[in-house]
């Protein structure tokens, strides 16, 4: 199972929302090919996350919360059967972190959700926003808004959310499944992206901290820094 392709590998596994995809022959559909190749071809995972040469910043953002929301969207798909309202009454990352939803629309104050109601909220709500082109715009020239990295900073804060309930919640499924391998390196790409760039504050980090240090030895320092 070693030379399977993450997309391959969960091919025979269901799709918890429907994926996004770029539409061929535009930008960001050409750089999401790079993004995907270069991860494929098995180059270091701190080299792939690296702003190419003479492409704009936003438009690589734009692709990578796109591409961690398709594969986060598979990694749950995966555990999804044994993520109930019964087992997961709360959408928790152990006994110290408990996530509350509100999306300033139909929970307006933090509410407390089981975790696969939660994660359900969680996808609607990045799906309408990566397909808004207002947000993500699709056409060359088009502005992003000035704001579009502060909006991404949230849309990846609660994807590392479905992160922090697998790991803690659900990893002996993950392992059962013989996925284990496939979910770390979806993990050490989205890690190495929000660190690159400076998406994720430590504290939101901080319930998979340790296991970050022993996946990503070399983010120890820049981590231990980050406020």
């Amino acid at each position: 199972m070693a030379g399977l392709g993450f997309h391959n590998f969960f091919a025979k596994d269901k799709t918890f929302r429907p994926k996004k995809k770029f539409e061929p022959g535009t930008l960001r559909y050409n750089l999401h090919k790079h993004a995907d190749e270069t991860l494929s071809a098995g180059i270091d995972i701190r080299e792939t996350v690296k702003l190419p040469k003479d492409e704009e910043l936003n438009d690589w953002i734009a692709v990578h919360v796109v591409d961690f929301f398709n594969r986060i969207n598979l990694l749950y798909g995966v555990i999804s059967d044994y993520c109930t309202d019964e087992s997961c009454p709360i959408m928790s990352g152990g006994p110290k972190y408990e996530y509350l939803w509100c999306d300033n629309d139909q929970y307006k104050k933090p509410t407390h959700l089981s975790a696969p109601k939660y994660i359900a909220l969680l996808m609607e709500w990045i799906e309408k926003q990566i397909n808004d082109e207002t947000v993500f715009p699709v056409q060359v020239g088009i502005a992003f808004p000035k704001n579009f990295q502060s909006i991404c900073k949230k849309l990846l804060s609660r994807l590392f959310r479905v992160f922090v309930h697998v790991y803690i919640h659900h990893f002996d499924r993950i392992s059962q499944i013989g996925a284990e391998a496939h979910v770390n390196t979806c993990y050490k790409h989205f890690i190495y992206f929000v660190t690159e760039f400076n998406l994720l504050r430590k504290e939101e980090i901080e319930p998979l901290i340790q296991m970050t240090f022993r996946m990503c030895p070399d983010l120890i320092e820049k981590l231990s820094k980050k406020q």
